[in-house]
């Protein structure tokens, strides 16, 4: 059974789909990383998944604009809705110190998510979105993305991607939990 999910391998998404895989007793669950809502919609509507788990709301960030962008453009039914316990890090290439941090990035909702956080503790460093947190990790490793940037993301991405932990649970709220939606084709 393919799940499509929102988000790069390591993201908040590939976490929702383990816990649904595992709370349904799906024997052969495997999860596809599709980065977007529009991608998992779009695949759920071809067929070539059977569920698309994706995240509609944020106790703090509020509600996740791309994926009510794409629930519009598409027929499909809700089977069911969960939350997720959401705590960021700020991840660095390994060695990078802080004083050498020129730019943070990150998807929108995370970087709303800890607004006050960057305000506080990052006022002079440019903070510019991502598609998504653990794609930003996974780019950063890559060096896609410059040494001197840190991204907000997944726990799960550091050990993925080879990335330090700078700082952790950066969230505003110590409380932070993420509405996701399982989606099926519509009968």
């Amino acid at each position: 059974m393919k799940i499509g999910v929102m988000g790069a391998r390591g993201s908040f998404s590939e976490q929702a789909g383990e816990r649904y895989i595992a709370e349904q007793a799906i024997a052969g669950g495997e999860i596809v990383p599709l980065v977007n809502a529009e991608a998992v919609l779009s695949a759920l509507n071809n067929g070539d998944i059977v569920r698309g788990i994706f995240p509609i709301e944020n106790s703090n960030g509020g509600i996740v604009i791309e994926a009510v962008h794409a629930m519009a453009k598409y027929q499909f039914a809700i089977e069911r809705m969960f939350e997720v316990d959401i705590h960021h890090m700020l991840l660095v290439k390994p060695g990078t110190a802080r004083a050498d941090i020129t730019g943070i990035t990150s998807h929108d909702q995370a970087i709303k998510q800890c607004r006050m956080y960057l305000k506080r503790e990052w006022s002079t460093v440019e903070i510019k979105e991502y598609e998504d947190t653990a794609k930003a990790a996974s780019d950063l490793a890559g060096s896609i993305l410059p040494p001197t940037c840190a991204v907000i993301a997944p726990k799960r991405c550091a050990e993925l991607y080879g990335l330090d932990i700078l700082e952790e649970s950066i969230q505003d709220l110590k409380f932070n939990y993420t509405t996701f939606v399982v989606a099926k084709q519509k009968t």
